[in-house]
């Protein structure tokens, strides 16, 4: 990693695995509100927000564990990450994110298309197409081209997200004070927290080629701790706005729609659909990305070669081809519900459990070898 780290900036050491990882966990669900509805909302808005700061110390503490993991053993994709972490077992992890991705890709689907038809009328498969398109061109272009999409869909998304806590705080704010004043059980926050946690966390694995900017551990373990805030900050956000209307708003489809409708805002409502389309391609970018990252690896120790754009597109237009079209099948709500729990488990079992033993055992006692030598 050191040689392409050479010339790193700040922002490429410190801000874009953050900016990274929020690119793969806002996803379909978290833009639309619809995890955020699932998961929290529940818990009643201060056991939510509880289950959301939960959720965020989790993600900090594993993408740190993570970045230093994957600089200590040189791994810029999630195969040779799991490959020096789990041995032979590494095939376990490979399923787990083939199954997260034809999930994942359905639900931006799914979500592309509600967007699509709330705003303009299109038929749900429009939306998927064009948001399949959008993917396909940009991961085709390689590392460069996918870290310009995070960096700049970002600055959009988090400005857009300010923008819409203070018209919110302007148009509804009483109802968002009276929300927060109403009182409210906080069954199932902590659960809920760790669910979300647990499933997204593998947002920190699938962005190991930006990694390629660290410079030192220090970089990976400060990247790390500021990921966690980056990523569930606009999110925050967003949840503050839902409490104006708990616990209505839960059973909608797209919150953010019917948010959008009640601020009545025609130009900040086409704005903030935008950003929601741009939050879908990232994620969806990031997630695909990464397979043709693992892919490319086996390709240049076998062949001494990288993977061309030609082969790049080839694999994201198979992968979106199945994906996109679960989407119009089953529907966001049902994929949010059923299939992310499951996948928490997964991995809870073969990504966050050995790296937090096996892992951090191996960074401690690589980490502790120099001041041995020394002392003696």
């Amino acid at each position: 990693m050191s040689g392409a780290a050479a010339g790193s900036s700040w922002f490429q050491r410190f801000l874009l695995p953050g900016f990274a990882m929020k690119a793969v966990i806002i996803g379909g669900g978290y833009a639309t509100g619809r995890e955020l509805a699932e998961y929290f909302l529940p818990a009643g808005p201060w056991g939510g927000l509880a289950g959301m700061l939960l959720a965020m110390l989790l993600w900090s503490v594993i993408a740190a564990a993570t970045f230093a993991y994957a600089r200590m053993v040189g791994a810029l994709d999630y195969r040779a990450f799991f490959a020096d972490l789990l041995g032979p077992a590494w095939i376990a992890f490979e399923i787990a994110y083939l199954l997260f991705v034809v999930l994942i890709l359905a639900v931006f689907g799914a979500s592309a298309g509600a967007i699509g038809e709330a705003m303009f009328g299109w038929p749900s498969v429009a939306g998927a197409v064009l948001l399949a398109l959008g993917i396909l061109a940009t991961v085709s272009l390689g590392n460069r081209a996918v870290e310009g999409v995070f960096k700049y869909v970002s600055f959009l998304l988090y400005g857009v997200y300010a923008l819409f806590l203070a018209l919110s705080l302007w148009r509804f704010g009483d109802r968002i004070a009276a929300g927060f004043a109403t009182p409210a059980p906080w069954d199932g926050w902590a659960s809920g927290g760790l669910t979300y946690a647990s499933y997204n966390i593998i947002g920190a694995v699938v962005i190991l080629p930006v990694l390629r900017h660290l410079t030192s551990t220090r970089d990976a373990v400060i990247a790390g701790v500021i990921a966690g805030p980056l990523a569930m900050a606009p999110a925050i956000l967003f949840f503050v706005c839902m409490v104006a209307f708990y616990p209505a708003i839960g059973a909608e489809t797209l919150p953010s729609d019917f948010l959008l409708r009640q601020l009545n805002a025609p130009v900040f409502h086409l704005l903030f659909q935008t950003m929601i389309f741009a939050a879908l391609l990232e994620s969806g970018t990031g997630a695909v990305h990464a397979i043709n990252e693992r892919i490319a690896g086996v390709v240049r120790r076998r062949r001494g070669s990288d993977l061309g754009a030609a082969s790049r597109a080839t694999i994201a237009g198979l992968l979106l081809l199945v994906c996109m079209f679960v989407a119009d099948r089953v529907g966001l709500i049902a994929l949010i519900a059923s299939g992310y729990r499951l996948l928490a488990w997964l991995f809870l079992a073969v990504f966050v459990l050995p790296l937090l033993t096996i892992g951090l055992a191996r960074l401690v006692r690589r980490h502790s070898v120099p001041a041995k030598e020394i002392a003696a």
